[in-house]
């Protein structure tokens, strides 16, 4: 199946600075992307370049299997996005707005525009707010109003910019929420954030940036499977303890009565039969899936911004 976006070799400086670095970026139709680095890490340059808004210094990119921009034109219709928020004019309604910005798309039906506002202000929570003008809005109710504007048509890709900036927990679980139920409607969604908490909740592929390159890609779980589980035990024989493990291929330290560490190739049934044959008195044992915190340290070697 072609890829809903996709680059190669894709580049963008600004005289010395390299901003995006040859990125080789696949994002899988029908999938919930998740492209995540901290701030400044080229995250938002990459999706100007790929909707036309800049153009890269190298390479090249796709959307909808079409090539941009020389495709802009017919692809951007079927492609719904929210980068740093649109300008809306601060005395018109959150409405009028949306109805400003559908006048302004030359493929978009003028007859549905006042409908499809209203299903597009219901959606994101402003079906309440639709008449209080934009000046008066929260952070978080403009960042709803932006949210809106990528959806006032069906769309095949949504690309969307950190779009929980700026909201509070119950807002945020909502954009989530409408995340999950635009993919469940078929749209490909590319979900731009710095916060590792909603990417693992909210995607099913993941894409891992610092620093302008694209180091890691692929499936969650794929993610996952590059850095090693975590085995934790406490007993009061952790030298014991240390001895027995490492025999059996793990690599781990004791500390007081507990010992913490990669559990090795073996399976953790196997571990606790020799742990227990040994003579060592196990009082807790547990093997914790890695984090996509532990996967970005681990490409990087370095963390940023866990919150949701």
């Amino acid at each position: 199946m072609t890829p809903a976006v996709a680059s190669a070799g894709l580049t963008k400086r600004f005289g010395r600075q390299v901003a995006v670095d040859h990125l080789d970026l696949e994002v899988p139709a029908g999938s919930v992307y998740g492209f995540l680095g901290p701030n400044g890490s080229g995250k938002t340059t990459t999706i100007r370049m790929l909707l036309g808004l800049i153009r890269p210094t190298e390479g090249t990119c796709a959307l909808l299997g079409q090539p941009m921009p020389d495709a802009l034109l017919t692809t951007l219709p079927r492609v719904g996005a929210l980068v740093e928020g649109p300008a809306f004019q601060p005395y018109l309604s959150g409405r009028a707005n949306l109805l400003r910005l559908d006048a302004a798309d030359r493929t978009a039906e003028a007859r549905t525009a006042a409908s499809r506002v209203d299903a597009a202000l219901d959606r994101v929570g402003l079906a309440a707010a639709a008449s209080k003008r934009y000046r008066a809005y929260s952070l978080g109710m403009r960042q709803r109003l932006a949210i809106a504007a990528a959806l006032l048509r069906p769309r095949d890709l949504l690309v969307l910019d950190e779009p929980t900036n700026g909201l509070d927990p119950q807002g945020t679980r909502e954009v989530r929420h409408l995340v999950a139920s635009l993919a469940g409607d078929g749209a490909t969604v590319l979900v731009s954030s710095h916060l590792l908490g909603e990417i693992e909740q909210l995607c099913t592929h993941v894409g891992v940036m610092s620093r302008g390159r694209l180091l890691s890609q692929g499936t969650l779980a794929d993610l996952r499977s590059q850095a090693s589980p975590r085995l934790d035990l406490t007993t009061p024989d952790a030298a014991a303890a240390v001895g027995v493990l490492a025999g059996l291929g793990a690599k781990v330290e004791a500390s007081g009565d507990r010992v913490s560490g990669d559990p090795g190739p073996r399976p953790p049934e196997d571990l606790v039969a020799a742990l227990v044959a040994g003579g060592v008195r196990v009082r807790g044992f547990a093997l914790t899936t890695p984090s996509l915190e532990d996967v970005f340290v681990g490409l990087t070697g370095e963390g940023f911004d866990v919150g949701a």
